[in-house]
């Protein structure tokens, strides 16, 4: 039988009434047989996700991103400054950027919230983070973020992507996926758990492939039932009818794929295909919370309609890590932490929404024995500036963009719990001791992983990594267990 032509193929894949048990894969069939990928190589391109082996022993094997768009408030919430506080009211006699310059005050304002020791680390949080204080022994708390730029897209690529502001690179879930492919065969391997309210900031770029092939793009779940449309096929086509199917559209793509060789694309669109066929029950399953139990929904809020739908996305990647997904991430619509005005309402409604449920997860990661292998980081793109953004009344005040100075967060995966690391100054405008950037954050990440990430590479535009020759990274091995 000769090859159908692309344009006939897609005709009748389109109109096969199929839904996604559509096309059988390579790299899923090699699985079935039970081979594996050859271990990582430096120049050596590969369209696959079948595990391969890291270039030393990982501490962790999956990765939870809960990404919080905007730029949490660091001096409101995980960083206390007494000095802050007490020249509340007083101009800062430092230098600063402000983004909205036509707002812009150099009032300092003190911290409208109390923040007490937590924990047997006696980690500073405050009174906004009830939650996240009950697991403080197991996080480490990063005081010393800094990206050097305000702007919100800018710092988001730089976290994501490596360089700050530059469109069409892949982001740290592609790299992993490329680099150590998936533990499961049956779920994407790069999962994105998006918000009811719509994308976050900059879109689609959060989970950008860029120059990869789109294997290695990051699979958005709809944020309501279904979460997959047509995950199973209609009755008629179940079953047998469905195999028989399969089985020849396997002779089908065997044929094209053997006179178009090397098309990365194709591949990865054929690969698409048959990791829908296989997500028919691996899904199914997956997305399924009503046999957990009532103890484990209450742990992530789900039976508060403040936290049900944050909590939901929680848990949910809690069973995606456990059925072998490498990396999942959590974004909010928008960007809820970009608190420009109203600071009090504004944090204190995204933080009741947010820290039961991060909380929740971290917690029962830990009691199921995955912590130790799974990473979770929590933070944003930057912080907020010391002094008020001037709207009139004291209640109505908020905070601009810093990028100079600010925190996040990480549990598990090979990280010290208990720990704060770096600072800011005293007003929390600068990162002043052992400053970390997104750059050092990556370089530590794919550490973790068991990855040099100098050595993780793709051959695009001569050599391309996550992060280029042109910038400095270093792991931050004091942070590590």
């Amino acid at each position: 039988m000769d090859a159908l032509p692309v344009g006939t193929r897609r005709h009748w894949l389109k109109n096969s009434g199929m839904g996604v048990g559509a096309i059988a894969l390579q790299w899923m069939l090699a699985s079935q047989r039970g081979e594996s990928a050859p271990p990582i190589l430096k120049a050596k391109p590969h369209n696959d996700l079948l595990p391969r082996q890291p270039h030393f022993e990982p501490k962790a094997k999956a990765m939870i991103s809960l990404f919080q768009h905007g730029g949490p408030s660091h001096m409101d919430l995980t960083d206390p400054k007494p000095e802050l506080t007490k020249f509340s009211g007083t101009d800062y006699t430092g230098d600063i950027h402000f983004s909205f310059v036509n707002q812009a005050s150099k009032k300092l304002l003190g911290s409208p919230f109390q923040f007490q020791p937590r924990g047997q680390c006696g980690m500073e949080l405050s009174e906004l983070l009830p939650n996240t204080s009950e697991i403080v022994d197991d996080i480490c708390l990063i005081r010393s973020m800094h990206t050097g730029a305000n702007g919100h897209e800018v710092s988001i690529r730089y976290f994501h992507g490596g360089i700050p502001g530059i469109l069409g690179r892949p982001t740290l879930g592609s790299w992993l996926t490329y680099a150590l492919g998936s533990e499961s065969q049956d779920l994407p391997a790069y999962m994105v758990l998006s918000d009811p309210g719509g994308h976050p900031v900059d879109g689609v770029t959060n989970w950008s492939n860029g120059f990869m092939p789109s294997m290695f793009q990051g699979s958005v779940l709809r944020p309501k039932e279904p979460r997959i449309f047509n995950l199973q096929p209609p009755p008629h086509l179940a079953g047998q009818v469905q195999r028989q199917n399969l089985d020849l559209l396997e002779e089908l793509n065997r044929m094209h794929l053997d006179s178009h060789p090397g098309e990365s694309d194709l591949e990865s669109r054929i690969a698409s295909y048959e990791l829908a066929a296989r997500m028919q029950i691996a899904a199914s399953d997956a997305l399924d919370i009503s046999k957990e139990t009532e103890a484990t929904l209450k742990l992530y809020g789900i039976d508060d309609p403040a936290t049900r739908e944050y909590g939901t996305r929680c848990l949910l990647a809690r069973r995606l890590v456990e059925r072998g997904v490498r990396f999942v991430q959590l974004f909010h619509a928008n960007q809820p932490w970009d608190n420009h005005d109203n600071l009090v309402k504004g944090l204190s409604s995204i933080c009741k929404k947010t820290d039961k449920p991060v909380a929740g997860l971290v917690k029962d990661l830990k009691q199921r024995g995955l912590l130790d292998s799974t990473l979770v980081h929590w933070g944003g793109e930057i912080g907020r500036l010391p002094v008020t953004q001037e709207h009139g009344s004291p209640e109505k005040a908020g905070r601009d963009h810093n990028g100079q100075g600010f925190s996040i967060w990480m549990a598990g995966g090979g990280v010290r719990g208990g720990l704060v690391y770096g600072k800011t100054d005293e007003f929390g405008h600068k990162a002043v001791e052992n400053i970390v950037t997104p750059n050092d954050f990556q370089a530590t990440v794919m550490h973790l992983f068991g990855l040099n990430w100098e050595e993780v590479t793709y051959p695009y535009n001569n050599q391309m990594q996550i992060i280029t020759a042109k910038r400095s990274a270093k792991v931050v091995k004091d942070i590590l267990a």
